[in-house]
């Protein structure tokens, strides 16, 4: 979620999957699909719309199931009559998808506003950004010695390998899953980043424990709210991009998906999609069934489509679609009211759970002299994140801007009534509350099941994204790394994969080797 600018590291991409069916679904008259649904509006869902409309052309109806706000994670809250960022807030500049979102849809950049971070460990600042840069440098350099230059060059390493990703699909190439889509990039290296932590890899490397414990430990909880127990790659994504290159969406990063809607030309159907079901026809050709069902039902000359039963404000309705792409969690823990019926075999329980972090608004003052300011006034930073201390109640601390920022924009001054934003792993109590500010005007709380509980589904292996013959999951990429740039990326690969899926063109899905191959197109 938001990834505050001290040492300035943040988030940045990732893709998709693992597999499930026949690679030869596809219509055999080269018709396109007649519908396609999509069930989620966040920004996976959104984006996914946008893709298939770009490959499947503009007869295709694609409609859009939401039964919240559009946005999914990416919210806003009002105070005092602005509006303030309560999902996901920063982004990165390698995330190229949502450049290009914003390039196409006309939004803006909103205006950076300066801050300085501090690291907290529940007694002291044992971290202080300055504004001497060097200065910052060399105080890293003397507490913990070539480690920062040892991380630097590990995620410099993998983001290099990462960005492929773009050339890949830019050539129009998918993957059918999580793990062939990271072979491809970084080969066994980065399969095997899924599976061990994040402590134990930077240790690997030469970075000191001390550092991993007071730099490493306050990035991966305010990213993530985890601790530095989570896979190496989930690290690598939290901790790319040691620059300061972050940017949003003026006017809020929400309207990039109600933007790719628009674009997409989509239908967006309010409603609470209850069921997914297989159904067969005697007509030949355009999909094929769920896996074991594929080669018995060719022969039959049968093709499949999906219904969706669904619950709007007119009451129970059902559509059938020839692809359905899931874009939303399917985890127990999410409770996404989808269920599957009538696949024979079920499929699979998607495995782990996805972890809570409250984001609490605040309009109030800060309370620095627990930070060991008795006067605010002489309190520098913008932003306080906390190491993994027990007994430490709040992940990060910080002053946060509105999303539309006027020329003459000036951040509150900690003596001032401010709008902060406290990351948490679950409510503030009144009398936390009061410890971190000195009164309070109003609190807003947004519960999040923001991004996986990473080790939770420890030894099993990344959900699938292909449920059956042209029924996809997009969400099964949180589980390699979450962001917004890692949805967007897999939205791609989805309207890629089901488009060579529907046109039957294995060539394009898996290949080995794309690097070679690319340049030998060229």
């Amino acid at each position: 979620m938001d990834w505050y600018q001290t040492l300035r590291y943040l988030i940045v991409l990732l893709s998709p999957f693992s597999v499930f069916c026949d690679p030869g679904f596809a219509s055999l008259d080269g018709s396109p699909p007649s519908k396609i649904a999509i069930v989620g509006a966040g920004i996976g869902g959104t984006a996914t719309a946008h893709f298939l409309r770009q490959h499947f052309g503009p007869e295709v109806s694609i409609d859009v199931f939401e039964k919240g706000e559009v946005g999914g994670r990416l919210a806003t809250v009002t105070v005092n009559h602005q509006d303030y960022e309560s999902g996901g807030s920063i982004i990165h500049s390698l995330n190229l998808h949502m450049q290009d979102f914003v390039k196409q849809l006309g939004l803006k950049y909103r205006r950076s506003v300066a801050g300085k971070t501090a690291v907290f460990n529940g007694e002291e600042l044992i971290l202080e950004e300055t504004d001497w840069y060097l200065l910052d440098l060399l105080r890293v350099w003397w507490r913990y010695g070539i480690s920062f230059i040892r991380l630097q060059m590990w995620v410099e390493e993998i983001m290099e390998k990462f960005m492929r990703i773009y050339k890949y699909q830019a050539h129009g190439y998918a993957f059918s899953s999580v793990e062939e889509l990271l072979h491809s990039l970084g080969g066994s290296g980065f399969l095997n980043m899924t599976h061990r932590s994040l402590s134990e890899s930077l240790l690997e490397l030469g970075v000191s424990q001390r550092f991993i414990d007071e730099v490493i430990a306050p990035i991966t909880r305010v990213n993530y709210g985890q601790n530095n127990s989570i896979p190496a790659f989930v690290g690598a994504v939290s901790l790319a991009g040691a620059q300061s290159n972050l940017w949003a969406v003026e006017g809020g990063n929400k309207l990039v998906c109600s933007g790719l809607l628009k674009l997409a030309k989509a239908n967006l159907v309010q409603a609470q999609v209850n069921t997914i079901s297989p159904q067969t026809n005697g007509t030949a050709g355009q999909c094929s069934p769920p896996v074991l069902e594929s080669l018995r039902r060719r022969k039959k000359g049968e093709s499949i489509q999906y219904q969706l039963t669904y619950s709007s404000g007119s009451g129970k309705e059902a559509e059938l679609y020839d692809i359905v792409v899931v874009a939303t969690p399917l985890q127990d823990s999410v409770d996404s009211g989808v269920s599957f019926q009538g696949f024979d075999p079920p499929l699979p329980i998607i495995p782990g759970s996805y972890h809570h972090t409250v984001a609490t608004v605040v309009h109030g003052y800060l309370n620095c002299s627990y930070f060991g300011f008795p006067d605010p006034r002489l309190f520098p930073f913008t932003s306080v994140l906390t190491t993994d201390t027990p007994g430490l109640f709040f992940n990060s601390a910080g002053s946060i801007c509105p999303v539309n920022i006027s020329a003459g924009f000036r951040r509150k001054q900690p003596q001032e009534a401010g709008v902060y934003k406290v990351f948490s792993p679950r409510p503030l109590e009144r009398a936390e509350l009061k410890t971190l500010f000195r009164s309070y005007y109003s609190v807003q709380e947004t519960d999040w099941q923001a991004y996986p509980r990473y080790g939770s589904a420890e030894g099993q292996s990344l959900p699938a994204v292909e449920l059956g013959a042209n029924l996809y999951y997009l969400n099964g990429i949180e589980w390699a790394g979450s962001a917004m740039e890692m949805s967007s990326v897999a939205a791609k690969n989805i309207a890629l994969l089901a488009f060579h899926r529907w046109n039957r063109s294995p060539e394009m899905v898996d290949q080995k080797e794309l690097m070679h191959k690319i340049k030998t197109e060229l």
